[in-house]
C-alpha cells in the first residue's frame, strides 16, 4: 500500500471514529445529567422520596417509631392526629402512626412477593413463548389468555379461597393474577427483539441458543418488562390491601394497611382518621409508583 492511499485509509477511519470526549467536561458526566433530570422533575423527586420512605418503614420501621403498634393506652381512646400521636389513635388507645408505620412491614412485603411471583413466572412464560415459538408459544399463551379471562381480584379471591387466610397465600393469590400481565408483554418484547439484525448476525455468526438468549434477547427486552414491575407494584399493594380489607389478610391485630381501613369503618363518623389516614398512605404509594414507572418508560423510549 503506497503512502497516500494508507494515509487516506487512516483519514477515514479517523472521519468515521466518535468524538473524544473534551477534558473539561464534567457537567455532561451521568451524575450531571441524572441531577438535572430530576430537577426538572419535582413530582419524581416526591415520588421516589414517598417510595423509599415506605420502603425503609417496611423493612426498618423502628427509624420512624419506637412506639409499639399492639400497645393500647386507655386513657387515650380515640384521639385525633395531634403533635403526641400524629395519625391519632384508635378504639383501643393504639397509635395509628405507628400502625401505619409497622403496617407497612406487612402490607409491602406481600406486595414484593406478589410482584416476584408474577415477574418470575409471568416472564418466564413469555420468554419460553416468545423465543421458541410454535406450538409451545400456542399452549403457553392459551392458557395466559384464560388468566386474562378472570378479573384480578376473582382470580386473586378464588386462589386464596384455596390456600387459606395469611399474609403468604394473599401475595401468591395476588402474584397469580398478576402473571398473565407479565407473560403477555416479555412475549411481545421477546418477539420484537428476536428478529431483530444483532440477534440474526449472532445465529450467523455460530453463537449458541442458550447465549444468544441471554447476551441479546433477555438484556434487550428486560427494560419494559421492569417498568411494569415498578407500576405492578401499585396495582400489587391495592390488590393486597382489598383481600385484608376483606379479612384474608393476616388476623388481628397485626396491623395490615388493608385492615386498617377496614376497621376504622365502623368508627368513621367519630373517628375519621382511623381509615382515612391508612387510606391516604395507600394512595400515596400506589401514585408514587405510577409516577416512577411513567418516568422510567419514558426513559426507555428515548433510549431505544
Amino acid at each position: 500500500m503506497s503512502p497516500d492511499t494508507e494515509a487516506a485509509s487512516v483519514q477515514e477511519r479517523l472521519d468515521l471514529a466518535p468524538p473524544l470526549p473534551l477534558a473539561g467536561r464534567g457537567h455532561d458526566s451521568g451524575g450531571w445529567r441524572l441531577l438535572r433530570f430530576l430537577v426538572r422533575r419535582p413530582g419524581l423527586v416526591l415520588a421516589l422520596l414517598v417510595v423509599a420512605a415506605l420502603v425503609v418503614a417496611a423493612f426498618w420501621p423502628e427509624v420512624f417509631t419506637g412506639r409499639d403498634p399492639l400497645r393500647g393506652v386507655p386513657a387515650e381512646i380515640l384521639r385525633p392526629p395531634s403533635a403526641a400521636h400524629w395519625f391519632g389513635t384508635d378504639e383501643l388507645g393504639r397509635d395509628l402512626f405507628a400502625r401505619v408505620v409497622h403496617g407497612a412491614r406487612v402490607s409491602l412485603r406481600a406486595t414484593l412477593v406478589a410482584v416476584a411471583v408474577a415477574f418470575v413466572v409471568g416472564g418466564g412464560l413469555g420468554l419460553v413463548a416468545g423465543f421458541v415459538g410454535g406450538p409451545v408459544e400456542s399452549v403457553l399463551m392459551r392458557i395466559v389468555d384464560v388468566l386474562l379471562a378472570v378479573p384480578g381480584l376473582f382470580l386473586s379471591l378464588a386462589v386464596v379461597t384455596a390456600l387459606g387466610r395469611g399474609t403468604m397465600p394473599v401475595a401468591l393469590a395476588v402474584g397469580v393474577a398478576g402473571v398473565a400481565g407479565f407473560a403477555r408483554v416479555t412475549r411481545a418484547e421477546v418477539l420484537r427483539v428476536r428478529h431483530a439484525e444483532y440477534v440474526e448476525a449472532a445465529r450467523l455468526g455460530g453463537a449458541r441458543w442458550y447465549s444468544v438468549l441471554a447476551r441479546h434477547v433477555v438484556r434487550n427486552a428486560a427494560g419494559p418488562v421492569l417498568v411494569l414491575a415498578v407500576l405492578d407494584l401499585g396495582t400489587a399493594v391495592l390488590s393486597v390491601a382489598s383481600l385484608s380489607f376483606l379479612g384474608y389478610g393476616a388476623p388481628p391485630p397485626a396491623p395490615e394497611w388493608g385492615t386498617l381501613i377496614a376497621h376504622g369503618r365502623d368508627y368513621l363518623s367519630d373517628a375519621w382518621w382511623m381509615s382515612t389516614i391508612a387510606g391516604l398512605v395507600v394512595a400515596a404509594f400506589v401514585l408514587s409508583t405510577h409516577r416512577i414507572s411513567r418516568a422510567l418508560g419514558g426513559e426507555w423510549e428515548e433510549s431505544r
